[in-house]
Formats: C-alpha cells, structure tokens, sequence
C-alpha cells in the first residue's frame, strides 16, 4: 500500500526555519518525482518543489518564490524526502502537502497537481510573529 507522510509543520516567527519530511512506504523514491506542494486559504494548490532521481542523478526544481530559500533533499536509505525552508515570510504560510508520480523532476513538474497519483496528508506551517 503506497503511503505518504509529511510531518515537520509548526507555527515560526518570520526569518525562521522549518524542515518538512515527506515518508514514502510502499513503494522506493526511484523512477517517481516527489513534488511538494502548498495550499493557503482561500487559494489554490501551487507547487513548491520537487525531486527525481534518474540514472544516478538528482534533478531537482523550485519556483522563483521560493528560489534561494527552500532546499529539497532526499535520504534513499529512509524513504525520504525533506523541504528545508529557510527565511520564512508570512506568505509562506499554507497546508504543505508532498505527492509522488512516476516522472522527472523538472520545471513542468509542478504545473499541475493532479498530475501526481499519490498524496500525503499535509501539515500546516505558519509564519507569524
């Protein structure tokens, strides 16, 4: 059974920092693009980030408001994947969910969610002083 599991939300003052994780059961983090996506109230779902991994090479991809900021990663020997977000801003603030597919990682990645087969069941980061 495919399974994901984020974790690593909280509350955070501006300029603050959170990493979120994203464990993945059921199936290994080769041949799928992991992409992580946020949804403010009243918005709607828009990608962040994203990771694949294909012949021994990571691609990964960022959206320009998070460029610089946010840093994706993953541990292959815990299933894995992490959002590091640096300098946290009040707009950052959203339900942050991770979903996988089998695809790469690269700038059309997260154009659409529905794309993605599999869905964790978010957490909430708020950036608020």
């Amino acid at each position: 059974q495919v399974q994901l599991v984020e974790s690593g939300g909280g509350l955070v003052q501006p300029g603050g920092s959170l990493r979120l994780s994203c464990a993945a059961s059921g199936f290994t983090l080769d041949y799928y693009v992991i992409g992580w996506f946020r949804q403010a109230p009243g918005k709607e779902r828009e990608g962040v980030s994203c990771i694949s991994s294909s012949d021994g090479s990571i691609s990964t991809y960022y959206v320009d408001s998070v460029k610089g900021r946010f840093s994706i990663s993953r541990d292959n020997a815990k299933n894995t994947v992490y959002l590091q977000m640096n300098m946290l801003k009040p707009e950052d603030t959203a339900v942050y969910y991770c979903a996988a597919t089998v695809d790469i990682c690269y700038s059309g990645s997260l154009s659409s969610a529905g794309w993605y087969r599999y869905w964790g069941q978010g957490t909430q980061v708020t950036v608020s002083s």
